[in-house]
């Protein structure tokens, strides 16, 4: 249960539209549901801004759909991540109207309309291999309400093209800046704003780049301030700060 549904429930119980007995039935679920092979979080909406989201990997396509069926009857978004094409048809069933992202490998249901936060999200990607891990992050931060625009292909291998578009740095409240090799482009993107950057290493490039450990470590030795990093391949993660650093920055404008 989202806060605004709680919201809604409280004032309906305030409205005396429904009984006390009534409004217990509906929050009997909270703190947690327990499914026996999982146990949901439907609490997490209230403390974190976000209902609990469903990594899929891993999962049976069945179980991914019972948990999904769950969310959406509780939730006004849900999303799943490293979802493939046999969990997507899986939760179709139970509900039809859920997105498929296969980019991003990513399922919606209920995706604002408009975005809840005011500060713009810029996602820069080093180079088209980088793209899966990029369409993850966008996908979720727009899941998660905030504005997005993108900027793909911009390596430092040919730097005038990341230089083309700094104008965009400016627009933006935070900066998730994807990429692989070496990982260079966060720390040269961070040297050019006073913007948050959330550095995200892929798992891209030949042998010695370990599996992306070559650029989470490169990132995390930028000399460029103001640069922070989520772990390999993390574009959910990066989503999920960039909305942190969102939703406190919109409290203290109110507070203002």
């Amino acid at each position: 249960m989202d806060r605004q549904k709680l919201n809604d429930l409280l004032d309906r119980l305030v409205q005396k539209e429904i009984s006390v007995d009534e409004a217990l039935a509906e929050l009997k679920n909270l703190p947690y549901q327990d499914l026996g092979f999982a146990k949901i979080d439907h609490h997490r909406s209230i403390r974190c801004g976000f209902p609990e989201v469903i990594f899929c990997a891993g999962k049976k396509p069945e179980q991914v759909a019972e948990i999904f069926r769950r969310l959406a009857g509780a939730h006004r978004t849900v999303l799943g991540t490293r979802a493939g094409k046999r969990a997507y048809l899986a939760v179709r069933e139970f509900c039809p109207d859920v997105q498929y992202f296969p980019a991003a490998r990513c399922l919606i249901h209920g995706m604002p309309e408009k975005p809840v936060f005011p500060g713009k999200v810029l996602i820069v990607s080093a180079g088209t291999a980088d793209l899966p891990v990029a369409e993850e992050a966008a996908v979720c931060a727009r899941a998660m309400g905030n504005p997005v625009e993108t900027l793909f292909d911009v390596g430092v291998a040919g730097l005038h093209r990341l230089l083309d578009h700094r104008d965009l740095f400016q627009q933006a409240a935070v900066i998730i800046v994807v990429a692989g090799m070496e990982g260079a482009l966060p720390g040269v993107v961070g040297g050019l704003t006073d913007r948050p950057v959330i550095a995200v290493p892929t798992s891209v490039g030949y042998g010695a780049s370990f599996g992306g450990l070559a650029a989470l470590l490169g990132m995390l030795n930028s000399c460029a301030a103001g640069v922070g990093v989520v772990n390999i391949d993390n574009g959910f993660g990066a989503a999920a700060l960039a909305t942190a650093i969102n939703r406190l920055a919109r409290t203290f404008q109110g507070n203002c």
